[in-house]
């Protein structure tokens, strides 16, 4: 009994003696001093998490690779991939019990809607779950995960430490920017990235912290993998003024591929929703995936090695294990070859998400954007022009990326840290900035951004929306007014007027609770005090229409806009029943608007 008060105590006394150090810290360190302190270890963890991630996909790789032979075809493609997919769905399913999946976009869902709170087994789920995906040949990346989990590891830090919710956001940002900096060896790419696509503003005390765990997730990371580039970059052609119009057409296509990507993938996921049986979408989605590596072999994993072969020319080795390798040295057939890949790398990555695997868009993009730039740079010289073709390949996965994150400044550093070819910046510049400006006239959010966006969740740039969408509904609404019903008689509507300090009235259904209408103080005020119409007038006769409703469900933003196009101050809000909640109005929504707005914008 003594050992076992004994054994309870210690964490009565962990949490006081941590107590004591946050009320330490308080007096002693600033907060923005314990901001720094706190995004320096941020990008310590994002490190070794990323670290970690890479190796477990190696070994998982190792494993399957070793039972394939490399010069033939090979059928344990049609089993590999979709054995991956069912492991990691079942763990995801039996042990986290929770989804994870499209990680920026719950990234963008924590930061817009749950106060930067992303949970804690995020810090380590996603990583096991992509690894057994990826390493099994599903065709994903893995930045996606590490990106969400690095961002768990800064909102799970500022929450131990207590931290206020704007600094939450900015925490998570940080884990954002120094894992994507680690996996990548890329610390302004990791910035870019987070300003761009996850919409954090751009203010001084934002972008210190931000550049703190980029650097040192970065820097950490050289010391645990080395300083090699992911991808080796030999030798370039100088940019020329002659070869822009090459490089508009390439950002053109690459804006094009983005737009596909972006759709394709969209469709195939909703037709994954469709199917109501997990084992159904492992199936469907694993004979899917295993069927397209097999004939195409590219497809198979991350495809990293895919795009080391285009950069170092060696397009032939694209055909091993494939049916068409007897056809490996014809132009024609490479570029149709390359063409079918990109077109059904799109299809594998949706697949693989879909069908309960775990990744992300990055590595698929780049892949696509490598090929694409391989493509048009090819058929151009097949035309008879001289087009640099290695030049190509690293714009077209700066455009693509650009298009499809809709991150332009993200595509361009991330290509040149990524390759060390700073000597491409304006190719890489005309590329991303083209790409991107034909992929919004078409697509207005990024692939990350837009589920959010169609339910008006998405906090972006537009400081009126960002407050608007930080708004909740629950916060507004007032419920201290008095109900009347349509049978009441004047009289006793009287008395309900006696006893309230509100001059408007909600009319509704005393059996079902539905709003009828809305009886304003007005329409009475020339009559309540005659007793002889008391029994004469009913609630029934004296109510008005609504000029609008409120659906509980709607976002703030087209709150507004009804309140806007019907020139009222006051509306009602109901559920999807139609049933009476409260009234919201003018007034409070901007009273709390200016208190967000005020906290927000404290620098």
């Amino acid at each position: 009994m003594h050992l076992q008060k004994k054994s309870e105590s210690y964490p009565m006394q962990f949490e006081k003696r941590f107590q004591q150090f946050l009320d330490w810290r308080e007096k002693h360190i600033s907060e923005r001093q314990f901001v720094l302190i706190l995004s320096f270890l941020v990008g310590i963890g994002a490190a070794i998490a990323a670290f970690l991630l890479k190796n477990a996909i190696h070994i998982v790789h190792q494993l399957a690779e070793s039972l394939s032979d490399v010069d033939q075809v090979n059928y344990l493609y049609l089993a590999l991939p979709a054995a991956g997919i069912a492991l990691a769905s079942l763990y995801v399913r039996y042990i986290v019990k929770d989804d994870i999946s499209h990680g920026v976009t719950k990234i963008l869902y924590a930061i817009s809607q749950h106060k930067a709170i992303i949970k804690v087994h995020n810090m380590w789920s996603s990583m096991v779950a992509s690894s057994i995906t990826i390493g099994f040949g599903g065709s994903v990346g893995a930045e996606a995960p590490i990106v969400l989990t690095g961002s768990a590891i800064g909102s799970n830090l500022g929450r131990l430490f207590k931290m206020d919710q704007r600094t939450m956001m900015l925490l998570v940002g940080c884990g954002a920017a120094g894992a994507l900096g680690a996996i990548f060896k890329a610390p302004v790419a990791g910035v870019a990235f987070t300003l761009e696509v996850l919409l954090l503003d751009l203010t001084m005390t934002s972008v210190v912290p931000l550049l703190i765990t980029s650097v040192t997730a970065t820097a950490l990371s050289y010391l645990l993998i080395g300083n090699e580039f992911m991808f080796q970059f030999d030798s370039y052609e100088p940019f020329t003024l002659e070869r822009i119009p090459f490089i508009i057409i390439l950002g053109i296509v690459c804006g094009l591929s983005s737009l596909y990507l972006t759709r394709v993938t969209r469709k195939i996921e909703g037709f994954f929703k469709k199917i109501d049986k997990p084992y159904k979408k492992i199936i469907v989605g694993g004979s899917m995936l295993g069927a397209l590596i097999f004939i195409f072999p590219p497809l198979y994993g991350e495809g990293y090695s895919t795009i080391t072969a285009l950069l170092s020319n060696n397009s032939e080795s694209l055909f091993n294990q494939s049916l068409l390798y007897d056809y490996r040295f014809e132009s024609w057939a490479i570029i149709l070859y390359l063409v079918l890949i990109v077109l059904f790398k799109v299809v594998a990555s949706a697949a693989t998400n879909g069908a309960g695997g775990t990744g992300g868009l990055f590595a698929p993009s780049l892949f696509v954007g490598c090929l694409t730039g391989f493509v048009v740079a090819k058929s151009f010289n097949l035309l008879g022009f001289g087009i640099p073709q290695q030049n190509f390949a690293f714009a077209g996965m700066a455009g693509v990326m650009a298009g499809v994150m809709h991150a332009p400044l993200t595509g361009i550093f991330l290509i040149a840290e990524l390759t060390g070819g700073y000597d491409l910046f304006m190719t890489l510049m005309i590329t991303s900035v083209i790409s991107y400006l034909t992929i919004i006239i078409f697509e207005p959010h990024s692939i990350y951004a837009t589920r959010l966006a169609e339910k008006g969740e998405l906090l972006t740039h537009h400081k009126d929306r960002t407050v608007l969408t930080l708004l909740k509904m629950e916060n507004v609404i007032e419920t201290d007014l008095q109900t009347v019903y349509p049978q009441m008689l004047l009289g006793e509507l009287v008395k309900v007027i006696s006893k309230s300090n509100r001059n408007i009235f909600p009319v509704i259904n005393q059996e079902n609770g539905k709003l009828l209408g809305i009886l304003s103080l007005d329409e009475v005020r020339n009559i309540m005090f005659r007793p002889e119409l008391y029994n004469r007038f009913t609630v029934q006769k004296l109510m008005v229409s609504s000029p609008a409703r409120i659906n509980i469900n709607m976002p703030m933003e087209k709150v507004m806009d009804i309140f806007e196009s019907s020139h009222a101050w006051n509306l009602p809000v109901v559920d999807d029943q139609g049933c009476y909640i409260g009234m919201v109005s003018k007034s409070k929504i901007f009273n709390s608007y200016r208190r967000v707005l005020v906290h927000f914008s404290e620098d």
